[in-house]
């Protein structure tokens, strides 16, 4: 008989995190994909409850819920998992008769949390931009290459960052920053 799944399987489910490079899988989230004409920005900022950031490359937050500028016109949303369908109608309800586009991708991509001391030189193994804190400051993100892979890479915090990638290369990453890790494993 076929096992019938109640649950979605997560790609890092089963993965422990690795504490001493400061890995670990980030708990489920909702996600969605704007783009719009200014007034219907504003009106997804009603909804949100925050304002999206107005710098580029640059994340705007209220409580659990995250905006990442990506491009001109475009903002990843990030919210807890549980929060998803009620945000993503509020956002529709909010934004109805405005030009948009609201695209929910929770299910295209999941998330890998790095933080301590190592976790700029364990990214910039394979990530070719300066992660220097001046260079790099806490709330920028930005798409980049983490090895071969396309990730979106955001700063939460000196030592922190959130890294975001497409769940078919989620362990390919996962298994690259272990392997990138060795080198920091004796100090």
């Amino acid at each position: 008989m076929a096992e019938i799944l109640t649950a979605p399987r997560r790609p890092l489910d089963g993965f422990t995190a690795a504490a001493a490079l400061g890995l670990s899988a980030a708990k489920p989230l909702a996600r969605f994909i704007l783009r719009g004409r200014p007034e219907a920005l504003s009106a997804a900022e009603t909804a949100l409850g925050f304002a999206l950031p107005q710098q580029a490359c640059r994340a705007a937050s209220a409580g659990e819920r995250h905006a990442l500028w990506l491009g001109p016109d475009e903002w990843l949303l990030l919210a807890p998992a549980l929060e998803g369908d009620g945000l993503g109608a509020a956002l529709e309800a909010a934004m109805e008769g405005l030009p948009h586009s609201l695209v929910e991708v929770g299910q295209r991509q999941t998330a890998i949390l790095a933080a301590g001391p190592k976790a700029t030189a364990l990214l910039n193994v394979g990530c070719p931009l300066d992660l220097d804190l001046e260079a790099f400051p806490i709330g920028m993100c930005t798409r980049t290459l983490l090895a071969k892979t396309e990730v979106v890479l955001w700063r939460t915090g000196p030592e922190s960052f959130h890294i975001e990638v497409w769940r078919s290369f989620a362990v390919y990453a996962w298994r690259f920053l272990e392997a990138a890790g060795l080198e920091f494993a004796g100090g």
